[in-house]
């Protein structure tokens, strides 16, 4: 390393951005190693959508997070070092296959998630409601009683409503597909506009 700076030195004004960009290429070397070698608990990446920048964060279980463009990416990660390790690093290798099928899914040439999940951030109720979700079909919906009765709370609802809010790992999770009784859209957490472009993107929602 001490040859590259001398050398990186020896080239004049250009030195000092020649040195970034060997300290940001070996910090790069030195993160994928990190994860290739598994000394982290959790990878996190941006990855492109049509509606921004998402923030996706993966175990070794399987994704455990993804965050809509609005959301704080470093509030993100403080709340994954809480629930789940401090040791987060920056691995986009690991999201890849996160990235492909979303890229695909986006594209309309995808119809099913395959990703392994984790659900560790999820309460045991907004667990139960979030399976049920997470089987209704492309182009599908349940309204909000059908998915809380389905979970084994039939007077739940509201409580189902909270869950699907709070869902972690929206678009795989499909919690868009959830709307309420004849058909209105509800609420969501990414926001109306967001769940109407996916239903209409699955070819689901009705105006």
């Amino acid at each position: 390393m001490s040859t590259e700076i001398e050398r990186a030195l020896k080239t004049g004004p250009d030195a000092p951005r020649e040195i970034s960009a060997a300290a940001a290429a070996a910090a790069e070397r030195l993160t994928a190693r990190i994860a290739a070698d598994g000394l982290a608990d959790v990878g996190y990446a941006p990855v492109e959508s049509p509606f921004g920048t998402l923030h996706a964060a993966v175990t070794r279980r399987g994704l455990v997070r993804l965050a809509f463009p609005e959301e704080n990416p470093d509030a993100m990660l403080e709340g994954l070092a809480r629930a789940l390790s401090p040791r987060i690093v920056e691995a986009p290798r690991l999201l890849d296959p996160v990235r492909r099928e979303l890229d695909e899914y986006f594209a309309g040439h995808r119809r099913r998630f395959e990703l392994a999940l984790d659900w560790a951030l999820i309460g045991e109720f907004a667990r139960r409601v979030l399976k049920k979700t997470a089987a209704i079909p492309y182009g599908g919906h349940l309204s909000y009683g059908e998915v809380a009765a389905e979970a084994g709370a039939p007077r739940g609802a509201r409580a189902a409503g909270n869950a699907l809010g709070a869902n972690p790992i929206p678009i795989v999770i499909p919690c868009h597909r959830v709307l309420r009784s004849g058909g209105a859209l509800g609420g969501y957490g990414g926001g109306l506009e967001r769940k109407r472009w996916l239903l209409e993107l699955e070819g689901a929602f009705q105006d």
